[in-house]
């Protein structure tokens, strides 16, 4: 059964206007406090998974030689950066955001922040993740860092309105926080294995977005965006890309056996982890509806921890 919205006015407060904040019946503020706002320009959830796939590439990378004070610090690090990053894409994307349902309660097109305060405060979220990385853990690992943070922000975010192929070029930068993790525990040493880690989470990305851009395919047209749903309305294109990538997820599990980050459990697990997942999406290209996007994207979230999970059993205990 779908979820129904509540549809709200299309009308975006005008920039630098801050609306006064809702008020109860007894007079009591209802607006989200200031620290809030802040952390929600920072994307907790997504800086989450984030964090996990660092830690992970960190474990496989380090191996016996895992450090807990090194792991500390390349989460921080990198948890910075992140942090920047999705505050600057929301600097970037007020104006968007304003126009689009799901988002225009953010609190850059809410006005419950200035565009100034969301700038300063992914600049030196970003910065200081930076600097911090460079002085806890081997070079490279910021270095991967840098270019994650320059993608996403410089090339990523200004390309959602331009292609439709922007989904490609942005799986770049959500692939690479494994191989910040790897390098923090090896430096530039076995990139080759690392290259495995982020190939299942670029591919991985792929139909996973896919199904989130075809269940709000109406609210990214209204805010400009060009997703490929946006230009495909029989949902023909948005499946075959579905069914394509998800089948790459299959092997990929032998890929990483090949590159020398997994062992024949991963390679197995994989395999039944993406079936399942390709099972969904062919059920997508039969049925093309919100119900069956929604399931697509479940299953999303079941392959990418169940195989990175398989990947750590193997780098560890294999």
């Amino acid at each position: 059964m779908m979820k129904v919205a509540v549809v709200e006015p299309e009308v975006a407060p005008l920039a630098g206007y801050a609306p006064a904040p809702a008020v109860d019946a007894v007079g009591a503020v209802a607006a989200p406090s200031r620290l809030a706002d802040y952390l929600e320009l920072t994307k907790p959830k997504i800086a989450v998974m984030a964090l996990f796939t660092v830690a992970v590439g960190y474990l496989l990378g380090a191996g016996a030689a895992a450090s807990t004070a090194s792991l500390v610090h390349v989460l921080v690090g990198a948890g910075l950066v992140a942090a920047g990053g999705s505050a600057l894409n929301q600097w970037l994307e007020r104006r968007i955001d304003g126009r689009m349902y799901r988002t225009l309660k953010r609190p850059l097109p809410a006005g419950r922040l200035t565009p100034a305060e969301a700038l300063a405060f992914g600049v030196v979220l970003g910065a200081g993740g930076l600097v911090y990385l460079l002085l806890t853990v081997p070079y490279p690992a910021a270095v991967v860092a840098a270019v994650t943070f320059a993608s996403y922000v410089l090339v990523y975010t200004p390309l959602k309105t331009v292609t439709v192929w922007n989904t490609v070029v942005g799986a770049v930068p959500g692939a690479l926080p494994p191989v910040i993790g790897w390098c923090a525990a090896r430096g530039w040493d076995g990139l080759p294995a690392a290259f495995g880690l982020f190939l299942v989470i670029f591919v991985w990305q792929l139909p996973h977005f896919l199904a989130i851009a075809w269940m709000y395919r109406a609210d990214y047209a209204r805010g400009g965006l060009r997703m490929l749903p946006h230009v495909d309305p029989s949902g023909g294109k948005t499946a075959a890309v579905m069914v394509a990538t998800c089948a790459a997820l299959v092997p990929l599990g032998l890929v990483c056996l090949l590159l020398g980050v997994a062992g024949w459990l991963s390679v197995a697990g994989c395999a039944v982890l993406g079936w399942l997942f390709l099972r969904e999406a062919v059920r997508f290209g039969r049925t093309r509806t919100d119900r069956q996007a929604r399931t697509v994207l479940r299953a999303s979230l079941l392959y990418l921890p169940g195989a990175l999970g398989l990947l750590l059993l193997d780098g560890l205990y294999g």
